[in-house]
């Protein structure tokens, strides 16, 4: 008998296989914390701080909406060089951070053995002190006349940097070098973890089948791990870019006033020059510079499954 063939089921059966409404109602009640968090603590500021970037006043005379759109043009000419930095640092550290996260990933994945938990432990370990004391204490590492300064010196790094604009009169702290090296430094596990957990999910036979191919290490890496180690990179990436474009705890402390980033705009003008709709505006323009990024890039990678 085919299944077109089939008795229909009896009425009563069919309603004991029904789902009651109250089971139907459950995944959307689970659902609910997380979306009045999203809402109370995502979409209300948002939309606080859209009203905002359209306000004109002063805090002494109050701030009423105005719809003055010209703020974020204003905005954007007055501080275009810091939009333009921050990109540049987020960039330059969102790449060190993956040529020294992947091949420490890997090793992780294939090589680490019984050693694998504690070395992932070790990569987790700066988060167990606040970012500001992490980044202090790349004011000690990279002071003048010390060990790393000292050794750089001595193998006329600093003269390369130098060359590049990255560094000056032979010291690293107050210079784009110092900032991308906090930014490296503070987002790398960022970069780590989603690599390993997408190399760790790559089938060992896979490689073994690559040999039994006559085809070697490095052929197996271009054609077998690299490729479906590929969501990693993109979520590794994404995940360090992000924070690193609107990051200004880095440049206020490791920089100077030649190396501020957006993100130490937006903070003064909300905290010390206390003009609300800039800052308003400032803060939306980056989200829309890096999400046109970011899409770019996703679209670019060629892959659609971010781990």
């Amino acid at each position: 008998m085919s299944v077109t063939d089939a008795p229909p089921a009896h009425p009563a059966e069919a309603e004991i296989r029904k789902p009651s409404v109250r089971r139907r109602l459950v995944p959307y009640w689970l659902l609910l914390p997380g979306i009045l968090w999203l809402v109370v603590f995502f979409a209300l500021p948002m939309v606080y701080q859209a009203s905002t970037s359209v306000q004109t006043g002063s805090l002494e005379k109050g701030f009423e909406v105005t719809w003055h759109l010209r703020t974020y043009w204003d905005a954007f000419a007055d501080y275009y060089p810091q939009f333009i930095r921050s990109l540049l640092y987020a960039g330059t550290a969102t790449l060190l951070c993956l040529l020294l996260g992947y091949p420490l990933a890997y090793l992780i994945a294939f090589k680490a053995g019984r050693w694998r938990n504690l070395v992932l432990v070790l990569v987790i370990a700066p988060f167990f002190t606040s970012f500001l004391i992490r980044t202090l204490a790349w004011k000690t590492i990279l002071a003048d006349g010390g060990a790393v300064v000292d050794a750089l010196n001595t193998l006329h790094v600093l003269d390369v940097t130098a060359w590049l604009g990255w560094t000056e009169n032979n010291r690293i702290l107050a210079t784009p070098m110092a900032v991308v090296c906090g930014l490296t430094y503070n987002f790398l596990p960022f970069m780590i973890l989603p690599l390993y957990t997408s190399l760790e999910r790559i089938d060992g036979r896979l490689h073994e089948a690559a040999g039994d191919l006559y085809a070697t290490p490095a052929t197996t890496f271009r054609k077998v791990t690299l490729p479906l180690s590929m969501p990693g990179v993109v979520s590794g990436t994404l995940l360090t870019f992000i924070p690193a474009s609107g990051d200004y705890v880095n440049a206020e402390l490791l920089g100077s006033t030649d190396t501020k980033m957006v993100g130490s705009v937006i903070q003064t003008q909300f905290l010390r020059v206390l003009d609300y709709p800039t800052a308003a505006a400032l803060s939306f323009i980056l989200m829309a510079v890096v999400l046109l990024v970011v899409t770019v890039y996703i679209r670019r990678s060629g892959t659609e499954d971010l781990v």
